[in-house]
């Protein structure tokens, strides 16, 4: 994005990610980043009770089911959100570069946050093409950021 003038503002909202130790090494791998690059921070609250609640009764569902596109909705939501606040038209995703993750979920998720947050839009960049998921694997290694083994959520930590 940098490369193409694009200015981005991270907002770090991942309330599902358990324990509490796993969301602030993520948390403070995003944050160091961010300030390398001289780009603005957010830090969105950490309530994974409330996220929880969000997801009652889809504990069982399976990876890439229910409970994922519950759990993207929530969080493009409250990005799309905090976009308004900013006076930001558009907002996007980093979900979108994983290969573990349905973009068709995703980009659904981000038409409901865009419905749901007026003067809003989400940009449903496919992250993974063009290039750009070789560029991000070379990134993970450039900067050698850390790599967890899971999306973040005890319920996909504990089918592995």
């Amino acid at each position: 994005m940098l490369a193409h003038d694009i200015k981005p503002t991270i907002f770090y909202y991942n309330p599902n990610i358990y324990p509490r130790e796993e969301y602030e090494i993520r948390k403070n791998e995003s944050k160091r980043h961010a300030e390398s690059l001289g780009v603005q921070w957010i830090d969105g609250d950490y309530d994974h009770e409330g996220w929880l609640q969000d997801v009652c009764g889809m504990e069982n569902e399976p990876e890439r089911g229910r409970r994922c596109e519950q759990c993207f909705t929530l969080r493009l939501t409250k990005a799309a959100q905090e976009a308004r606040k900013l006076g930001l038209q558009y907002f996007t995703t980093t979900l979108a570069s994983s290969r573990w993750k349905s973009l068709e979920q995703i980009n659904r998720a981000g038409q409901i946050a865009q419905q749901t947050v007026e003067g809003t839009v989400f940009w449903d960049q496919n992250w993974r093409k063009g290039g750009l998921q070789e560029r991000r694997n070379q990134l993970l290694r450039e900067f050698n950021f850390y790599n967890q083994l899971y999306c973040g959520c005890e319920f996909s930590q504990r089918k592995q």
